[in-house]
């Protein structure tokens, strides 16, 4: 598990810091417990990721687990040697054990004309599975995953690592091909999209 020695330390550091009064949490923010460490409640954590502005990105995947695709802002480069990234995922997604079966993956990074697919790919207009492939035009590059010909970016992957965190799942993903176009950005910020660019 490659976050456990440094959740570890991190997790003393902060125990550490709070209880000598070096570190203070914001006044009017609700406090849970995790283990013996005070955290800031679910709903205050969500509504303060809402004011970090994210990429919109469809994830997908295809292989013996099944073709799949849904939607994730959740992705960030981890290192450029090799080049590797990080995609997060819920563990009650349909495409969770889909994506470990496969091994495979592409990050398909929407440009200011795809916000009509961010809701198909999220699961919120009826649409499931392979029909989700039906809007957008798809193609592949290396692995086999569904490459969106339009994307401001693809990055095709494989699968180097997984990690269980919370509720999620963590995709430690190494780059084989990428293909960028020229285009206005999408972005995901206040619970709403915005173009830029």
């Amino acid at each position: 598990m490659i976050f456990g020695g440094i959740g570890k330390s991190l997790n003393q550091a902060i125990k550490q810091s709070v209880s000598a009064g070096c570190l203070r949490l914001s006044d009017g923010i609700p406090l849970e417990t995790y283990g013996n460490q005070a955290l800031v409640d679910k709903q205050s954590y969500r509504d303060a990721m809402a004011r970090l502005a994210a990429a919109v990105n469809i994830i997908t995947t295809a292989g013996p687990g099944g073709k799949r695709g849904f939607t994730a802002s959740a992705v960030c480069s981890v290192t450029d040697t090799p080049p590797t990234l990080l995609v997060c995922l819920n563990r009650n997604s349909d495409s969770n054990q889909a994506l470990k079966d496969n091994g495979i993956l592409c990050v398909n990074t929407l440009a200011a004309g795809h916000e009509g697919l961010s809701p198909i790919f999220a699961g919120m207009t009826g649409v499931e599975g392979e029909d989700r492939f039906n809007h957008g035009n798809w193609s592949t590059l290396t692995t086999g995953a569904a490459v969106l010909d339009d994307a401001l970016v693809s990055f095709d992957c494989r699968v180097a690592q997984t990690v269980e965190v919370g509720t999620h799942t963590v995709f430690i993903c190494e780059v084989d091909a990428v293909h960028s176009n020229q285009d206005r950005g999408l972005l995901y910020f206040g619970r709403a999209y915005h173009t830029i660019g």
